[in-house]
C-alpha cells in the first residue's frame, strides 16, 4: 500500500509540474517570443512611453470632441467586467435602450445604431461599427471645429476588416480613432 500512494503522490506532484508550472511557462515565452504587443496586453502608449490605454478595452469618453464607444454595463471598469444580466424583454433594459436611443436621438434625425444604444456581453467592448462612427462624426467635427470630410476620411483609415476573411464585420476601435483624431483633427482641449 505504501508503495502505491509513493507512485501516487509522485504522478500528482508531476502532473503539478508540468501543468502548473513548465506549460504556462512555454506558453508564457512563445506568447512573448511571437506576439510581444499582445502578451503584454496590447498596451497603447503616449511619446513618453506612458500608457494612454489598450485597445482591447473601451474607455469612457464624454466630450463631444471624441467619438463615444458602446455603453457600458461595468461603467467601463476593467475589474467589474460583465453585462447587465438582462434578458431582451426586461423592462428595465427596454427602458435603457429608450432612454439612450431618446438621448441620441436630439443630436441627430436618423435613428442611433443599435451598437451605440446597447451595452456589449463584456460592458468593455473597444470597438463600434463603422455605422455607429458615420452616425457620430458630424457632432465630433462641430465640436472640433473641422470638416466633417476628415473626419469620415479618419473613420475610414480607422476601420478594420481583418474579420471579413472569417465573415466578421468591419469594426472601428474607438481609442485608436480619438488618437488619431488627436493627431490629424486639431488638438485636444
Amino acid at each position: 500500500m505504501i508503495r502505491e500512494l509513493t507512485i501516487a503522490l509522485r504522478a500528482c506532484v508531476a502532473t503539478f509540474i508540468v501543468c502548473s508550472v513548465l506549460y504556462p511557462a512555454v506558453v508564457w515565452g512563445a506568447a512573448q517570443l511571437l506576439f510581444p504587443h499582445q502578451a503584454e496586453g496590447s498596451l497603447i502608449y503616449r511619446d513618453d512611453r506612458s500608457v494612454i490605454g489598450s485597445e482591447l478595452i473601451a474607455q469612457k469618453f464624454e466630450s463631444d470632441r471624441y467619438f463615444h464607444p458602446r455603453p457600458s454595463a461595468a461603467d467601463y471598469r476593467a475589474d467589474a467586467a460583465s453585462g447587465s444580466n438582462m434578458g431582451p424583454h426586461h423592462p428595465d433594459l427596454a427602458k435603457a435602450v429608450a432612454e439612450r436611443a431618446g438621448a441620441l436621438k436630439a443630436t441627430s434625425e436618423h435613428p442611433a445604431p443599435v451598437d451605440l444604444v446597447t451595452a456589449s456581453g463584456s460592458g468593455l467592448d473597444p470597438d463600434i461599427s463603422p455605422q455607429a462612427a458615420e452616425y457620430q462624426a458630424r457632432r465630433v467635427a462641430q465640436a472640433r471645429e473641422i470638416p466633417v470630410e476628415r473626419v469620415r476620411s479618419l473613420i475610414a483609415r480607422a476601420t478594420d476588416r481583418s474579420g471579413a476573411i472569417l465573415g466578421g464585420p468591419p469594426r472601428v476601435n474607438v481609442l485608436r480613432l480619438n488618437l488619431a483624431l488627436d493627431r490629424e483633427g486639431g488638438p485636444a482641449r
